[in-house]
């Protein structure tokens, strides 16, 4: 059930600051869906078709009608779904930490709160990434045999090349970002013709940052995180795939401008996520801290991106 505006507003001011503070470097949903603030639940997400990313006519002879610019064009709804755990601290784990100063129990378990809302991104991100039917067909490509880069007779380099000029050919930009599973980035990292080109270096493995130079992206994003199913087996979130696509980048203040085209972004209602005052439950001899976030990854820019399936 969503809360009433005057509930929303009664927050623990350090928590929230801190929640919103929070990042997990072991996730990546963010390096392909940045950050974004949506003023209210109602709005509409901005999708950005191939004519975005173009150059717009700005020349103008004397008397003549000023050009306009449009930022996309307005899409579908965000589904923006709300997120809340509440953050446990019992009075036993108190009484202990009591005899060492400077142990903030409460911001302790809102941090594991904030991982289970962060993993849930991570998962829904994947699962938006990896879909086959999001993208132009063009954009996309399931790999077989030899061109799978675990085989030692595939070019990455040289697969990867054609699908940079795709993406370019749509949108007149280079793709800036490449996001691979951890056991895909493994793969590639053994890779002969890869390694055969860092021979010579000092280094005795290959790097997350020698593969960013070796493709020619400005980000590589390796997914290694994995989450347990319901039967009890592990799944890794980005299984075999890759993304590569273009992002765009944050400006110099760190901020996200949902007008600009862009592969995706995560659309997050403002005020969010925050962190309510702890209320005591007695049967429970402890605190509970309510965390919320709410919260959305789109993928906006289809054109922006190419999927390549089964590289692994």
């Amino acid at each position: 059930m969503l809360m009433s505006p005057d509930q929303a507003r009664v927050v623990d001011p350090i928590l929230t600051e801190h929640a919103r503070g929070y990042t997990n470097a072991e996730f990546i949903w963010n390096g392909l869906f940045p950050t974004v603030t949506m003023p209210t639940r109602a709005a509409k997400r901005i999708e950005f078709g191939r004519d975005s990313f173009k150059r717009p006519p700005v020349k103008r002879a004397p008397g003549a009608q000023i050009g306009q610019m449009d930022f996309g064009y307005e899409g579908k709804n965000v589904a923006l779904t709300q997120r809340a755990l509440s953050a446990k601290t019992p009075v036993e784990h108190l009484e202990e930490a009591a005899e060492v100063p400077g142990i903030d129990l409460q911001r302790m378990a809102v941090d594991l709160v904030l991982n289970v809302i962060a993993l849930d991104k991570e998962i829904e991100a994947a699962t938006i990434a990896r879909n086959a039917a999001l993208y132009p067909n063009n954009n996309k490509i399931a790999l077989t045999d030899a061109d799978k880069w675990s085989d030692a007779a595939s070019d990455p380099l040289d697969q990867l090349g054609d699908y940079r000029e795709t993406i370019r050919k749509r949108i007149g930009k280079r793709p800036n970002t490449l996001a691979v599973g951890g056991a895909l980035a493994t793969a590639l990292s053994t890779h002969p013709k890869i390694r055969d080109h860092f021979k010579y270096t000092t280094s005795s493995t290959v790097t997350v940052d020698m593969l960013k130079a070796y493709f020619q992206v400005d980000n590589l994003l390796v997914g290694d995180a994995i989450y347990d199913q319901q039967d009890g087996t592990s799944l890794d979130i980005w299984g075999g795939d890759a993304i590569l696509a273009y992002v765009a980048p944050a400006s110099t203040a760190g901020q996200r401008n949902m007008a600009l085209p862009s592969y995706g972004y995560t659309y997050q209602l403002r005020g969010h996520p925050f962190v309510q005052p702890p209320v005591y439950v007695r049967d429970f001899r402890s605190w509970f801290n309510d965390v919320f976030d709410e919260y959305s990854p789109e993928l906006v820019g289809a054109d922006a991106g190419f999927l390549i399936q089964n590289a692994l």
